[in-house]
């Protein structure tokens, strides 16, 4: 170990590091900033006002969802700002210099530098007419925030990237640096540019870098609670949706549509739908619950040799027929089975099929998905803390879909 890492890691072993998390209101973001926060560290976090709210309450807001005591909260500084906007670094230079005011008056003691820098902030949108604001933000706001860490002298640069920067492939993946694609959409595109961006930035300013690729992050394991209810969760609504829909059909207008597209009641009550999932052979998703990856994140911050790649997945992938069952049994979703490309290529797509494929639109390769992650970097900093990814079952499943539904799929969510 080198001295300046030697260095680093008393000053994280003292806690005294000042970590900038960026899109610190987002939902990796605000996950890691709480567990920085838990951990002891002292955090400014970068955030922008939403649907008017700034960008104080929202984090305030954040913090009680997480449940922080005060004590975590003191040492915490809030920095509203838009990466684009030119002001967006004094702000967080100012937040910085704030709490170490509050610090001396008795909380927590430090000083204003930055010393390190988590890069959560990303646009996640697949959609190609996005490509604009997708490199806006996936590329323009990392130069910004790369900009800064030199100027700052910033020791350590954390980019929260992902597994799919590996793009189109099949089989295994390994914690190198990303190939110029060929990508299934612009967001992986974007991403994989933005490893290479940081890597030669970073080297050029002296600055280390970690690269931390999750595959599909979900709720918590433990709890189902969540901030976010894309991915794993939109396919699922979208069923749960069309149930919903016909079931009221059926009951207060006599069944027509659904009779048109082939839906009834079952013997016991409960409404069939016939719809029929493709599945890939030997595929499936990756699916990492949020509590492992922010451990794992932990681990490799603090334990990790002090830069490198980090896959941060599921060793198993799970099966959309599995998924399928869990929905089932879970929402009484009757009629619906998952099936190879050969049983719909023998019988073409019912208007319910062609339907609920146009809602899972994007989602589709990721669920039909043969790549598997190395981990071979990630794993000894996880190894040596006893962290393993928890298997996706229907116990995990279920505790996630109830916190969904409860939450209005994150319409009351901060309501709840």
């Amino acid at each position: 170990m080198n001295r300046g890492m030697a260095s680093l890691r008393r000053r994280r072993r003292d806690r005294a590091s000042r970590f900038l998390v960026t899109g610190a209101a987002g939902f990796l973001g605000s996950h890691i900033a709480a567990a920085l926060l838990r951990a002891g560290y002292r955090v400014t976090a970068l955030a922008r006002g939403s649907k008017g709210v700034g960008a104080r309450a929202r984090i305030d807001r954040l913090a009680g969802w997480f449940g922080l005591e005060e004590e975590a909260r003191g040492r915490l500084a809030v920095a509203e700002g838009d990466l684009f906007d030119p002001g967006w670094a004094d702000a967080a230079a100012e937040a910085a210099r704030a709490g170490a005011r509050t610090a001396a008056a008795g909380i927590g003691g430090g000083t204003a530098k930055i010393d390190e820098i988590v890069h959560c902030a990303s646009n996640t949108a697949f959609a190609e007419r996005k490509r604009a604001e997708v490199e806006a933000a996936n590329i323009g706001g990392l130069e910004n925030v790369l900009a800064f860490a030199r100027r700052a002298g910033c020791s350590f640069f954390h980019h929260v990237s992902t597994a799919y920067v590996a793009g189109r492939r099949t089989g295994s993946c390994r914690e190198v640096w990303p190939d110029a694609g060929p990508f299934t959409n612009v967001y992986e595109e974007t991403k994989a540019r933005g490893e290479i961006l940081a890597r030669d930035a970073c080297r050029d300013a002296g600055i280390r870098l970690n690269v931390y690729r999750p595959t599909i992050v979900y709720g918590d394991s433990r709890t189902g609670r969540t901030l976010r209810f894309n991915a794993l969760y939109y396919p699922v609504k979208a069923a749960v949706l069309l149930r919903d829909t016909y079931l009221a059909d059926i009951k207060e207008r006599g069944g027509r549509k659904a009779a048109e597209l082939g839906i009834r009641l079952g013997p016991d009550g409960r409404l069939v739908l016939p719809l029929r999932i493709e599945v890939a052979p030997g595929g499936g998703i990756n699916l990492v619950p949020v509590d492992h990856c922010v451990a794992a994140f932990l681990a490799i911050l603090e334990d990790g040799p002090g830069g490198g790649i980090y896959h941060i997945a599921n060793p198993e992938q799970t099966k959309i027929e599995d998924i399928v069952d869990y929905g089932r049994r879970h929402f009484g979703l009757d009629g619906i089975e998952a099936c190879g490309p050969e049983a719909l290529a023998a019988r073409p797509k019912n208007s319910l099929e062609v339907l609920y494929d146009s809602y899972l639109g994007v989602y589709r390769p990721y669920m039909q998905d043969t790549r598997t992650f190395e981990m071979t970097n990630a794993e000894p900093p996880l190894a040596g803390r006893g962290l393993a990814c928890p298997a996706f079952d229907y116990e995990v499943f279920a505790r996630c879909m109830d916190y969904a539904v409860a939450t209005g799929w994150g319409g009351r969510l901060f309501a709840s």
